[in-house]
Order: structure tokens, then C-alpha cells, then sequence
């Protein structure tokens, strides 16, 4: 069976490594997982093409929300979060999932940061208002937080997200990127790499600490911002703690079987320190 991941630019991604390491542990020799170079204008004639022989398929940026109308059936967190990052084939149907709010939780849980460890009624900031901020949402609300603010690269395309906070029935405060903030409880980046080292800058200067970090950037790794966060005592989850966990949830749902963690986080750990 045929699996890969697709996005642009795509050459960087650490899922096959992962992927194909969890593929060997249980054996599961006639499986294949590959990164595909591909953009929003030719995800149709690609999805199009995989055949019975295709199990699914991770999607990274640009592609989350542009697959939704592609789509046969789309799960309820995806739908409420509006974005998937996984289709699964099954049946002659395409199934859209979302493993990235889970992948959230859990990344934050095994760094110890869970509605129990955050103070009551918790000041969140989120950076960026992409399709991964949606899915951050989506986490914050299982989390049981209802309020929080995000610092929008630019405001005025964040409609998407703010109908994303509708449907969760949360309440959004939107502020310019670069505006000065109180230190929140927790800060989540879902922007690109670099395009939050002005919040390294913040923290690392000791004037903007916040109670812990979360990253999704694990290229380069360690981002500043974590770098700066771990140095300050915060504890942090990064980036790639995120893709572990969302993989590990891919895998069940390509495979039918569970993920096997430690082998995949043992093979992602090396290829980013090969990486240096």
C-alpha cells in the first residue's frame, strides 16, 4: 500500500522518516510512504489519481484547507477546526481527518501542560492565524479554554480563522503581530520559522515571559523561541512534538494498526540531529 505526504515546499518534511520507521517495526513490509512536491493547483488531478492501491495521504501547507471540497466525507473535528491534514481512502471514498488537535494535546500533555497544570481561566496567545492556529483552537477548546488572543501577520485575512472560533464557540481578541502583550499562561507559534524571533527577542530580554511554550517549527529545531523559552524555565513543547504525536495518529488511521511511538520518535530525533 502507497501512503505519502504532500505540501510546498514539501523536501524538508520529517513524516517519511517517521512513517517509514513505523512501517519496519511492525513489519509491515509492503508499504511504501513518500514526500510529494505539490501545490493547491494540482492537489485535485493528485488526489484524483491515487487508486485502490493508495492508503492515504499527511498534508501539510497550503493544502489543509484546500482538500476540504475535495473530500467525501470530512470528520467533525475537521469540519469544526476547517482544516485536514489526512485523507484516508477507503472504499472508493476520500476520508478527512484531523490529527493535528489531537497531535496538539498531546504534544503539550507530555511536556506537562494540561488544563490541570494551567491557572483557572488561563491567558492564551497564539501567534499566526493560519490553518494550524485553527486546529490550536480546536485544542484550546478541549482544553476548556474559551477565551484568547491572536497576533495576526495580517488581520485582514484572518476571516477563516474567526469563523473557525464561531463554530467552536470561542471568544477571540485580534491584535496586530508585533503589539506589545502582557505574558500569557501559554504562548502558541504557528508561524514559519523565524517569523517569531521577535518573541525570542521578548523573551530572552526578560520582558515577555511566558508560563509555557508551544512551537509547531521543527525545522530548523530548536527554534529560537523554544531555545529562548527553555532558558527562561518555561516549559516548552516544540515542533516536533506535534509532528510525532499527528503521525502517530496518521499511522492508525492509514494502517488500522497502532503506532508504534519510541521506534518513530527514535528515527525523527536522528534525522534531525543528522540535520544538525
Amino acid at each position: 500500500m502507497k501512503a505519502a505526504v504532500l505540501g510546498s515546499p514539501i523536501a524538508h518534511s520529517l513524516s517519511p522518516v517517521l512513517h517509514q520507521a513505523a512501517h519496519r517495526a511492525l513489519g509491515l513490509t509492503g508499504w511504501t510512504y513518500q514526500a510529494i512536491e505539490c501545490d493547491e493547483a494540482a492537489l485535485p488531478a493528485l488526489i484524483a489519481s491515487c487508486g485502490p492501491d493508495w492508503a492515504g495521504l499527511s498534508l501539510t501547507m497550503p493544502l489543509k484547507r484546500a482538500v476540504l471540497p475535495l473530500l467525501d466525507h470530512i470528520e467533525p473535528l475537521a469540519a469544526e477546526a476547517g482544516a485536514a491534514n489526512t485523507v484516508v481512502f477507503a472504499a472508493g471514498h476520500r476520508h478527512g481527518h484531523n490529527t493535528d488537535v489531537p497531535g496538539l494535546l498531546a504534544a503539550l500533555a507530555e511536556r506537562g501542560i494540561s488544563g490541570t497544570s494551567l491557572p483557572p481561566h488561563p491567558a492564551v496567545l497564539i501567534l499566526g492565524a493560519g490553518a494550524t492556529a485553527r486546529s490550536a483552537l480546536a485544542a484550546l477548546r478541549a482544553l476548556s479554554i474559551t477565551q484568547l488572543t491572536v497576533a495576526a501577520r495580517d488581520p485582514a485575512r484572518a476571516s477563516d480563522l474567526l469563523a473557525t472560533a464561531d463554530r467552536l464557540g470561542l471568544k477571540i481578541a485580534l491584535t496586530p503581530f508585533d503589539a506589545p502583550h502582557d505574558p500569557p499562561d501559554l504562548l502558541i507559534s504557528t508561524v514559519p520559522a523565524n517569523a517569531a524571533d521577535l518573541y525570542a527577542h521578548r523573551i530572552a530580554e526578560r520582558t515577555f515571559l511566558p508560563g509555557a511554550v508551544l512551537d509547531i517549527v521543527y525545522d530548523p529545531w530548536p527554534t529560537p523561541l523554544t531555545t529562548a523559552a527553555r532558558q527562561a524555565g518555561a516549559p516548552v513543547a516544540d515542533g516536533f512534538d506535534l509532528l510525532l504525536h499527528q503521525a502517530v495518529g496518521q499511522f492508525q488511521l492509514m494502517t488500522g494498526s497502532p503506532a508504534p511511538l519510541e521506534p518513530m520518535r527514535t528515527a525523527g530525533l536522528a534525522a534531525l540531529a543528522e540535520r544538525g
